[in-house]
């Protein structure tokens, strides 16, 4: 069994690095395969100020790169390179691939994560991080007595615009149906908010830089008479929901109706003995960094307990071998 690791964690972020540094400081030498973009969203995010331990913020990048190197210290190895397969078995050694290099384990994280949905519009990737963000929790207190808009009809975006007019001077909600898929009673608390208006039917059509190269305003075009208007706004914030990077894994785990990995009870046990997962791949209600780190640790608890608890024979059995339950 030289060849085969005690852990596997498949993906980054706050997940996968809080993963890594307990099974590390459980002496499992936790190999993480953490791919090409290395770090999860907080990569593209610039202050992170309500992690907790930051008085005074911190740059996602750099906070991304500091739990990197704290799970490195207590042993952690990296492979900055992406998983292109797996072969996950109920109980066997866990095969995960990078093109025909094969790494086994006796068990894994799954922690790769979601991305927020795009509006795919010109502007939005040069703009994103200068006024256009996919999280007014994290954001809001940015664009303090600003003109601010939110792209989105569903109660995620209800509710982001309902806490960014705490902030914002005022909010829009720009929805391209006059229907809303937001629920009844998130849609009458957000419309009962005094500072938040809608405009429907439209569509987005393009981010505008202003003079100071950040974002100035939004174009959109009517859904039925095609005219067009432009919306001064220095915050636009894009909540059209989030797609979990759970492609690698499809057939294999359970999945919600929504790409979400399954887990059991409010554990980090999928439906496959010794594969767990963790962060913003299994959770689609709070999708805070925190959170995410909070679930990376119950992740390696339950992998720890997993390794303690299986007689070896069973991790060491193929996926080939593997006795169905």
């Amino acid at each position: 069994m030289a060849d085969v690791e005690d852990v596997i964690i498949i993906g980054s972020g706050p997940a996968g690095y809080t993963a890594a540094l307990y099974t590390a400081r459980a002496n499992l030498r936790p190999l993480v395969i953490e791919g090409f973009a290395w770090g999860g969203l907080l990569q593209q995010t610039t202050d992170v100020e309500n992690f907790p331990g930051y008085p005074n913020g911190i740059m996602g990048p750099e906070m991304m790169q500091e739990l990197r190197d704290q799970a490195e210290r207590f042993g952690t190895r990296f492979i900055t390179d992406d998983a292109t397969r797996v072969e996950l078995s109920d109980g066997g050694v866990q095969t995960v691939w990078i093109g025909d290099e094969a790494h086994r384990a006796k068990a894994v994280v799954l922690a790769t994560g979601a991305q927020h949905k795009k509006l795919g519009i010109p502007g939005e990737e040069l703009l994103s991080g200068r006024g256009v963000s996919y999280c007014a929790t994290c954001d809001a207190a940015f664009f303090k007595e600003h003109e601010t808009i939110i792209v989105g009809g569903g109660d995620s975006a209800m509710e982001e615009a309902i806490f960014l007019a705490k902030f914002a001077a005022h909010v829009t909600v720009v929805h391209r149906r006059d229907e809303f898929r937001a629920s009844p009673i998130m849609l009458d608390r957000a419309r009962a908010v005094e500072n938040i208006a809608f405009l429907t039917p439209f569509v987005p059509e393009e981010f505008v830089a202003g003079e100071s190269g950040a974002l100035g305003s939004m174009r959109v075009r009517h859904a039925e008479s095609g005219e067009l208007r432009e919306l001064a706004a220095t915050g636009a914030f894009v909540a059209i929901g989030h797609e979990p990077q759970s492609e690698l894994f499809a057939g294999q785990v359970e999945l919600d109706e929504n790409g979400y990995v399954v887990t059991q009870g409010h554990s980090t046990r999928t439906t496959l003995a010794g594969v767990f997962a963790a962060g913003d791949l299994v959770d689609h209600t709070y999708r805070q960094a925190i959170t995410a780190a909070g679930l990376g640790c119950k992740a390696a608890l339950d992998a720890e307990w997993y390794l303690r608890d299986t007689p070896p024979d069973v991790t060491a059995r193929p996926a080939s071998e593997t006795i169905e339950a």
